[in-house]
């Protein structure tokens, strides 16, 4: 069994539908006005984002993409702030790894 479906409710469906389009290689699939997506990968993860009022995730939630290797994770830093995106360097920690705001108010992990 694997987990194939997860739910977030964000502040901006648009922007953080287009956030993980943008560097997470996720795909549209369906909407629903401003206020509900669905995005696919290409193993079949299912994520739905739904608009809330109020957006409160605890400081050390995070959802994560893992990549095929550091230069993947250093070419996803870089832009990210070339598109000016307040992100740390990666570093090393538990894996080669950095965090970054995603715009619908939750954390989102890059590592390797």
């Amino acid at each position: 069994m694997r987990l194939n479906h997860l739910n977030l409710t964000v502040s901006d469906v648009k922007a953080t539908a287009e956030f993980l389009v943008r560097y997470f290689d996720l795909q549209i699939g369906t909407t629903r006005g401003s206020g509900f997506a669905v995005l696919f990968d290409d193993s079949g993860f299912v994520l739905t984002l739904m608009k809330g009022k109020q957006v409160a995730y605890p400081e050390t939630f995070h959802i994560g993409f893992i990549q095929a290797s550091e230069e993947r994770v250093n070419e996803i830093n870089q832009r990210l702030r070339e598109d000016g995106f307040d992100v740390n360097p990666p570093e090393r920690s538990h894996a080669w790894t950095f965090y970054v705001k995603a715009p619908g108010g939750f954390l989102v992990e890059v590592l390797h």
